[in-house]
């Protein structure tokens, strides 16, 4: 096969391995200036097979440089899903000179007919994650009643002084504390009776953000659902907002709450240690779905992440709801096109835009004037598009992928999309299309609708257009890449 057809689908703002298979996002920490992403990777074959932790760094969460491999399978097992801190105060003893990295990982050891064992152990590194040695008496952590008992996600509690790591074991997350990362205690456990329990619980992540505009802060918990085959929507994840006093988390809602409104944003956690003046609450998902993710038509090379996202808590009489936001180290990629303002679209008066880019970004403001629905289409190439529909009767907004492209690797890939939208008059779109995906940020961040495709190439045009009435482009602008 042709050397450049490793090129095909292959993003621009996004991070994917130079080669073979990469799934969750792992061990995600910001130290001595760098973002440092660790990710499950399978460096033999474009399929999930034995784990590693593969490794890359970045000065701005976009350009990414893939390091060699940080953590390799051994006698304990493959190398699963888990975190990284920094360890300040040498609490580990690991760093009696400086502050250094401790990874906490699952070890996974499935050996012939044999159930599977799954422990946590630890690695530290004291150059910044290019090298790192495992603790040697591995693991530190285990439980030989439960199979599923993995992806720890651990985090400094300032209140209590000491570690608290949250486990996903099996249909609950369970909470440990530790003064040293090394000897932990089982605190809790969460989740019996709240949330959905359609699949595992996976890649738990546990972290305070200040509620917008209001003098307090909640804890957030967020939980990916491993994929059922009996539903249509695969893997994805859900939240709960709630307290926690370093020992137990109590959710305000009862109702489900999903992260993403598409298919392909899953097993997503934050940054750690991102410095005190910055603030930000940074996230990062993998940009895929069980359902078809070994199947997807890249060749080399498979998966890709979302781009990082900041991460808000918004209140209202309706509770709370998280606002995702791309991070503004974009903005730098990026250089005005277009810009639309006070443009009316009807029935007979669609708007076209010609738009040959690799990748863009579209922000507008639409108002409805007194149209039933209106839809924004992504043209690809002549006869490949991707469809943005909004039915202001249902207050619903669509995406449809069925004629994107390649489709044919998964009936499952082809289902339309939906999220339910505000029922008022003006929608903010905010789409930024890279060469295998759409993310769709929608009323300031309300909604999030993440899904790849896979187009002979991203864009060739915009058209809008409305159905039973007007609709206005009041604030419109199209960005492209800088040069």
């Amino acid at each position: 096969m042709p050397t450049q057809d490793l090129l095909t689908y292959r993003p621009h703002l996004h991070f994917a391995p130079k080669k073979y298979w990469v799934n969750d996002p792992n061990g995600m920490v910001y130290f001595k200036g760098e973002y440092h992403l660790f990710y499950q990777h399978n460096p033999n074959d474009c399929i999930h097979g034995p784990m590693h932790w593969g490794h890359a760094v970045s000065k701005d969460m976009i350009t990414w440089e893939q390091l060699d491999i940080a953590l390799y399978p051994d006698a304990l097992g493959t190398i699963f899903s888990g975190s990284v801190v920094v360890d300040w105060n040498n609490t580990s003893g690991f760093f009696p000179e400086e502050p250094g990295l401790v990874a906490i990982f699952t070890h996974h050891l499935h050996e012939g007919g044999e159930e599977p064992v799954q422990s946590q152990s630890l690695a530290f590194s004291h150059d910044q994650g290019r090298t790192w040695t495992k603790y040697q008496h591995n693991p530190v952590l285990v439980d030989h009643a439960k199979i599923d008992f993995r992806d720890p996600k651990v985090i400094w509690h300032k209140d209590k002084s000491r570690w608290v790591m949250v486990l996903a074991t099996g249909q609950t997350i369970s909470i440990y504390s530790s003064t040293n990362l090394i000897e932990w205690q089982f605190e809790s456990e969460f989740g019996e009776l709240v949330g959905s329990h359609e699949g595992v619980w996976e890649c738990p992540d546990l972290f305070e953000l200040p509620v917008t505009g209001k003098n307090k802060s909640e804890w957030v918990l967020l939980v990916s659902i491993g994929d059922n085959p009996d539903l249509d929507s695969g893997s994805r994840t859900q939240y709960f907002v709630g307290s926690f006093d370093g020992q137990i988390f109590s959710p305000h809602q009862e109702d489900t709450k999903w992260l993403d409104a598409g298919k392909d944003n899953y097993a997503g956690v934050s940054f750690s240690d991102i410095p005190e003046k910055d603030g930000r609450r940074i996230y990062l998902g993998w940009m895929s779905n069980w359902r078809y993710a070994n199947d997807v038509p890249t060749y080399g090379w498979r998966s890709q992440m979302t781009l990082p996202r900041v991460l808000k808590l918004h209140q209202d009489q309706d509770g709370y709801t998280i606002i995702q936001t791309p991070v503004e180290e974009l903005d730098f990629y990026m250089a005005k096109a277009q810009t639309l303002s006070d443009v009316i679209i009807s029935d007979n008066s669609p708007i076209q835009m010609k738009l040959d880019e690799p990748y863009f970004i579209m922000d507008f403001v639409i108002e409805n004037v007194d149209a039933a629905s209106y839809q924004l289409i992504l043209h690809h190439t002549a006869d490949q598009f991707t469809s943005i529909h909004i039915d202001m009767g249902k207050g619903e907004l669509s995406l449809d992928r069925s004629t994107s492209g390649k489709v044919d690797f998964s009936e499952n890939f082809s289902h339309v999309q939906t999220v339910k939208i505000d029922r008022t008059d003006v929608l903010k779109l905010y789409a930024v299309a890279d060469s295998s995906s759409i993310e769709l940020f929608i009323n300031d961040g309300k909604y999030a609708l993440t899904s790849l495709v896979y187009p002979n190439k991203i864009s060739s045009e915009i058209t809008l257009s409305s159905s039973g009435g007007k609709v206005k482009i009041a604030d419109g602008t199209i960005l492209i890449p800088a040069k």
